[in-house]
């Protein structure tokens, strides 16, 4: 079955995009807003709404795979993409991206979005938002010709299987991080609650207002438990603060602020993700294993989770072989086409080091479905709740989607069993 066109459609994300390093320079929010200029290149206001387009990959016979392309809320930082503006790209999309996939054979999702991943227009290779939408409109379009689940498509061509069981579901609060963990607690979030501590104001200038929040969420989950041996993993996002604070390679004084976070956080498990922000992949890489081995050595029961710096499949091979945290988030937008987050999440099973298949609030509904899928075949640790930061929206799309999975499955309806043949 071949690709008989491409569609797009202007859409808007479940976020905004937010220019990190105004933020991190102090920048003063007022409402939802941010006040002041932008430093970032490409941003004209420090918080503006984020942007996607639907790509629609039509077959033949009239079938339709979707994909969304979605940019992180932070573009631009940390050495990502730059800002990823919908009708920048749609031309781009509908022409060159086009001419590449009309005409093609629809039998090999692994083989069609290596070759987009790869693809250059005049000399640039495309934004990785792009490679991102297209690459899960071509897993939607190859799993409808096939009669197969994305995710059984993807067991497929790896020689993995698909998760018999739900995924541990890890739950983002934005700035409302009392009410919003209120909420996760109610609907019994695996993993929560991100806690978005993104400026030195927020964690306080000794880490105390951190302290204090952890405190708190302790105290509130143990007092408004959904069940019986309701027992979360706390994993708080500092987004760099805490290096800031402390120094992103004193080692020892970040482990002995973090030794008074596991104590305030018991009896619940602590990630903390993202401790320093070393401005660079190899200062990164050192900072981040240098605190693990710190942290490991003194007994200190945390996980350090690898964000930033960490955008690429290189980049997560070689924060996993250098073991730089206990945890590495994939950030599947960053990656590019989705084919890289399934190598990623196996290359960090193959080498024992936690896979969090992450993404970002700035993504759509579909883009989060879709990752939903990847997940399921490569046995993430956990996956992110999105799009947004209302908690409920992503909560119920990541959630939905995997039990539509699973139930499918039950039934026998558009698995790959190992004899080739799919079922249903």
């Amino acid at each position: 079955m071949k690709i008989a066109k491409v569609v797009c459609a202007a859409g808007r994300t479940g976020f905004y995009f937010d220019d990190q390093k105004a933020i991190k320079a102090g920048a003063q929010m007022d409402g939802t807003l941010y006040v002041g200029e932008p430093v970032t290149a490409g941003f004209s206001r420090i918080r503006q709404a984020g942007e996607a387009i639907s790509v629609m990959i039509v077959l033949e016979g009239g079938q339709v795979g979707y994909g969304d392309c979605a940019a992180v809320q932070y573009s631009g930082a940390g050495g990502r993409d730059p800002l990823f503006l919908a009708d920048s790209f749609i031309p781009l999309i509908e022409g060159e991206v086009a001419k590449h996939l009309v005409g093609r054979e629809v039998n090999s999702f692994r083989e069609l979005a290596a070759e987009i991943d790869h693809m250059h227009v005049d000399g640039k290779r495309l934004h990785t938002a792009i490679r991102y939408g297209v690459s899960q409109a071509i897993l939607d379009v190859v799993a409808k010709a096939q009669g197969l689940n994305m995710c059984d498509v993807v067991a497929k061509e790896y020689g993995t299987t698909v998760q018999d069981v739900p995924l541990h579901i890890f739950s983002q609060s934005g700035d409302d991080r009392y009410l919003n963990s209120d909420k996760m607690i109610m609907k019994g979030s695996d993993v929560l609650p991100h806690g978005l501590f993104n400026s030195v104001s927020k964690l306080g200038s000794q880490g105390e207002k951190l302290l204090e929040y952890v405190k708190w969420l302790r105290q509130r989950i143990s007092e408004h438990a959904p069940y019986e041996g309701y027992k979360p993993i706390l994993h708080i996002d500092v987004y760099g603060t805490i290096g800031q604070v402390f120094g992103n390679d004193n080692y020892e004084g970040i482990a002995a602020y973090l030794k008074t976070l596991v104590e305030a956080a018991k009896p619940y498990d602590l990630r903390i993700e993202g401790p320093m922000d070393s401005d660079g992949r190899e200062a990164q890489m050192r900072d981040l294993r240098g605190l693990r081995e710190v942290v490991d050595r003194l007994g200190i029961p945390v996980e350090l989770v690898a964000d930033e710096w960490c955008n690429t499949l290189d980049d997560v091979m070689y924060f996993a072989d250098n073991k730089a945290g206990h945890m590495i988030q994939v950030k599947t937008p960053d990656l590019g086409s989705i084919h890289n987050t399934i190598e990623a999440m196996l290359y960090c099973e193959e080498k024992g080091i936690g896979a969090y298949q992450g993404g970002t609030c700035n993504e759509t509904d579909r883009s989060a479905q879709v990752c939903v899928h990847c997940a399921m075949a490569t046995h993430a640790d956990q996956i992110l709740a999105k799009p947004g930061m209302g908690v409920d929206e992503g909560y119920m799309i990541c959630y939905n989607e995997m039990r539509r999975i699973l139930a499918l499955r039950k039934a026998g309806i558009g698995v790959y069993t190992a004899n080739g043949h799919s079922a249903g």
